[in-house]
């Protein structure tokens, strides 16, 4: 069966309806979506077994979507603390989750996330695969495939495989600065180190793509050999796994499986146009779905500042969908503070992109808020704006800090007050010429 026409057979009824709120939100008719996920250019990660899930599609076409990493680590495993995330997320307005959990609870923090998740859910299987042997090594090609038709049952909507990770690739790997820095990638290395053997997910890749069509996992191709590093960016290793995602992702079409691509992590800025530009080559038009880029690597504290601004250039030059890095990232892991300020600077990352590529409607917030300022509206300024409660409360302090003005009314900020407030100068000199005229 084509993709086409499996989609239109398994979205009928509740999918269906959700399938054309994907169309009438983007400003496309559902025509232009059905006919882009089927050429692959497209896709809407949904397993057929989640009821409810917010149907959103993932595209050059569309508007640029924003992903959310959550999960528990090996050191740090509370379920409640990745329900909390999980909230937080959602209120800072992400469109997707993935779970990257690892720890003894993996498995039921997973099944209360896609119970609570309103929005896709994406997953590394080989994480829980690995909890599950003494060590790497221990791990088998029938587990990963237990694993992954585990988690497809259980609902999750996307997986990372890390299937065009090559055994010949790795002597490529040996000359970077950070080797293999992807948590999947470095498990394979070692697996296929140890038993100098082939990347059982790419001997096994029809098995794999078995289980998702049958229920209807999107596949997020990851890249093992993404750089850590600036130092590493753009080099041999990176661009020979680029290749075989490429292929992977006609085979994917071919079974009637939807799949996205997965981007850099390092690079520094003037790289980004032509990364995203070979990858679209490579990939046949696939959505990319990049972390970052982060586009410096003297900044800890701060990668959510300098993957914001490679996840802007990156969409502008094709990515589809931007994987949030925090400010914790290289240093531990996240909470719902981290969280939320890393959704802002991905959701204006996002937003900034749309609006330089002329998206349908893509500005019509901005001029809103301008109109908002302009009529010194501060309500409506805070209502329109990326994160309301920020804007409100950073407002009322510095009231608070400030002298009274002279005047009773409150259209000025306490940057320039009332005598310097530049809108103020300019409404009261063009109102003047107005009335004179």
């Amino acid at each position: 069966m084509g993709l086409i026409t499996r989609i239109e057979a398994a979205r009928s009824g509740a999918m269906l309806d959700a399938f054309c709120r994907v169309a009438e939100t983007e400003y496309h008719q559902p025509e232009f979506i059905r006919d882009e996920v089927a050429a692959g250019r497209i896709v809407i990660p949904a397993n057929r077994s989640r009821d409810g899930i917010q149907a959103i599609g993932v595209g050059r076409a569309l508007r640029t979507k924003i992903n959310i990493n959550l999960g528990s680590s090996s050191l740090i495993d509370s379920h409640e603390g990745e329900l909390a995330k999980l909230r937080c997320a959602l209120n800072a307005g992400t469109d997707t989750v993935m779970d990257l959990s690892t720890g003894a609870g993996a498995d039921d923090i997973r099944a209360r996330i896609l119970e609570a998740s309103p929005v896709p859910v994406g997953t590394v299987p080989i994480y829980q695969a690995v909890g599950m042997v003494d060590d790497i090594p221990a791990l088998s090609a029938s587990l990963l495939l237990e694993v992954i038709e585990h988690q497809a049952r259980q609902g999750v909507d996307f997986m990372t495989i890390h299937a065009g990770l090559l055994h010949a690739q790795l002597p490529a790997a040996k000359q970077r600065l950070l080797g293999i820095v992807s948590r999947g990638g470095s498990i394979l290395a070692q697996w296929m180190t140890a038993h100098q053997r082939e990347n059982p997910f790419y001997e096994d890749f029809d098995k794999v793509l078995d289980i998702c069509r049958r229920h209807d996992v999107t596949l997020s191709l990851g890249d093992g050999m993404r750089p850590g590093c600036l130092a590493d960016a753009s080099d041999a290793a990176q661009f020979a796994e680029l290749d075989v995602l490429g292929d992977l992702v006609l085979r994917c079409r071919a079974a009637g499986v939807q799949a996205m691509v997965e981007g850099p992590g390092h690079i520094p800025l003037h790289q980004i146009e032509m990364n995203m530009k070979k990858a679209e080559a490579a990939c046949h038009g696939a959505p990319f779905y990049i972390l970052g880029p982060v586009v410096a690597d003297c900044a800890p504290g701060y990668d959510h500042i300098g993957s914001a601004i490679g996840a802007a250039m990156g969409a502008y030059h094709g990515a589809a969908l931007l994987c949030c890095v925090t400010r914790t990232e290289h240093i531990g892991l996240p909470g719902c503070a981290d969280i939320h300020e890393g959704a802002m600077a991905f959701r204006l990352a996002a937003h900034a992109a749309d609006v330089a590529l002329g998206r349908a409607h893509a500005r019509d917030r901005d001029d809103a808020v301008s109109a908002a300022r302009r009529d010194f509206d501060w309500e409506k300024q805070f209502e329109l704006s990326l994160d309301p409660e920020l804007a409100r409360r950073m407002r009322s302090e510095a009231l608070k800090k400030s002298a009274p003005a002279p005047e009773s009314d409150d259209k000025y900020c306490t940057m320039c007050g009332p005598k310097y407030c530049a809108m103020r100068i300019s409404r009261d000199t063009f109102h003047s010429e107005i009335g004179h005229e």
